[in-house]
């Protein structure tokens, strides 16, 4: 069992910066891959960006590349994602999500593949 809790959400004016975090327990970290979605009232959960095992590889969505950025500690079992130049858009409960896989350079980007979920934070952006 993965325990994941994420933290850093809040409100931020568009074009403002926030850092989420997401802090893992019960599991040997550098054993899943980790990903980022997000769920806007009355839409489906969208990924937003996935990171390998090792950190080797990293993916975003297209809303979001070259905005938001992941990144993982693997000492401190934390993921992150660095979210710049916000859009009211990009409002919405954020989700972090681990998978078990046993190579080391594969992202997921398919919700369906991760194993365990974080509660969320909220984040809104306002115009």
């Amino acid at each position: 069992q993965v325990q994941l809790v994420e933290s850093g959400g809040g409100l931020a004016q568009a074009g403002g910066s926030l850092r989420l975090s997401c802090a893992a327990s019960g599991r040997t970290f550098s054993d899943y891959a980790m990903g980022w979605f997000r769920q806007a009232p009355g839409k489906e959960r969208e990924f937003v960006a996935a990171i390998s095992r090792s950190s080797s590889r990293t993916y975003a969505a297209d809303s979001v590349k070259g905005r938001f950025t992941i990144s993982r500690d693997n000492v401190k079992n934390t993921v992150y994602l660095q979210m710049n130049s916000l859009k009211p858009e990009d409002t919405a409960v954020y989700y972090c999500a681990a998978k078990r896989t046993y190579v080391s350079g594969h992202y997921y980007v398919n919700r369906y593949e991760y194993e365990y979920w974080g509660q969320g934070t909220q984040v809104t952006v306002s115009s």
